[in-house]
């Protein structure tokens, strides 16, 4: 199921990106980077978590998904709303992102399968598919340019 909510979020960023162009040129380039390096990891995502793990691609493949998901996260705190506080409480779950990418490639790296695969549904359920809900409603760009 994280596989499909991976796809369908996939389609649905891509859809969004394709249906905005007219307003890509008022895009940061931060926020580029950061649909960027999301748009890997969900592609990623799934051919993770269906292919055989434990192989040498599974790994490669997971320190690409890693780097993705770390970068997001971290450059989201870029990313700040132009009215208000500047961050929004979807950076809760960047800031839990920065902590548990590093904390699942220990896991893995100490061969703790059940904990490395705890903590990649956890943070594919959190930091992928509620994170990438949130970027829909409530007026955000993504959400604007798909629903607009």
């Amino acid at each position: 199921m994280l596989a499909a909510g991976a796809i369908i979020l996939l389609l649905v960023v891509l859809t969004a990106i394709v249906r905005g162009s007219a307003h890509w040129r008022e895009v940061q380039p931060i926020v580029w980077f950061h649909l960027g390096t999301i748009l890997l990891a969900l592609a990623l995502t799934p051919v993770l978590l269906l292919k055989a793990r434990g192989t040498g691609q599974h790994r490669q493949l997971g320190w690409a998904w890693s780097l993705a998901m770390f970068s997001t996260a971290a450059g989201s705190f870029f990313i700040r709303k132009t009215t208000g506080s500047g961050w929004s409480p979807i950076h809760v779950l960047s800031g839990l992102t920065v902590v548990l990418v590093p904390w699942l490639v220990m896991r893995a790296r100490r061969h703790d399968v059940p904990g490395h695969r705890r903590g990649v549904r956890g943070t594919v359920t959190g930091a992928l598919l509620i994170a990438g809900f949130f970027t829909l409603p409530f007026g955000r760009m993504l959400g604007r340019w798909l629903l607009g």
